[in-house]
């Protein structure tokens, strides 16, 4: 799933006709490459485990997972794993917990990740029921997974920092200001977010001209 290279160059064009800004950044560091991840269990628990840590560090305990419990992708696996599997692993104890939440959700049948609402903000409702996911980690699954075009992460620091920069604000702005200054992008918001991650990770090539 997620939002094809043809959507995101067609979403990036359009933020360019209604933002002047964005497309002077679009000449700078040019289109973002999709960010692409299957929908379902795995990339919600992945996602989990890339909380508070680089990706580098998500991928080990990732791969160690898998080797410790076997199959980290069903989650009746993890539902069964013991504590002391998942921290050998090296999830901490509250990600051990939010794991075993994730799962329990999953094989009882309370959370259905094949038929979440299609209304943007009762899915991310949905989610956030769950032990462990808040709302960044469910506009992030919805972004990358199922590739909602409008899911706009406002809270992502990343986001702020190069909708600042691209803007030409002297500050970062606050989730509140991001969420506002993005109202005038809808429909176009999750190509936006993944436009503004790209910009970030040019760096100083990115600054502002």
């Amino acid at each position: 799933m997620g939002l094809s290279e043809d959507h995101l160059r067609a979403s990036c064009d359009a933020l360019a006709a209604c933002e002047p800004a964005f497309a002077a950044a679009i000449g700078r560091v040019g289109y973002p490459a999709p960010r692409l991840r299957a929908r379902g269990y795995a990339t919600l628990l992945r996602t989990i485990l890339g909380q508070q840590v680089s990706v580098a560090s998500a991928e080990a305990v990732w791969r160690k997972l898998s080797s410790v419990v076997g199959d980290a992708t069903d989650p009746a696996v993890i539902a069964l794993a013991t504590d002391e599997q998942l921290r050998s692993a090296g999830l901490s104890r509250q990600k051990a917990s939010y794991a075993r939440s994730l799962a329990d959700e999953v094989t009882s049948g309370r959370l259905d990740l094949a038929a979440l609402p299609a209304n943007d903000e009762e899915a991310i409702a949905a989610l956030t029921q769950v032990k462990g996911i808040g709302r960044w980690s469910a506009e992030i699954y919805l972004l990358f997974a199922e590739g909602r075009a409008d899911i706009w992460p406002a809270g992502d620091l990343a986001v702020q920092i190069e909708v600042g920069r691209i803007l030409g604000h002297d500050t970062r702005p606050g989730e509140k200001l991001t969420r506002e200054v993005a109202e005038a992008w809808r429909p176009h918001r999750g190509a936006a977010a993944i436009f503004a991650w790209h910009h970030y990770g040019a760096g100083a090539d990115a600054a502002p001209v």
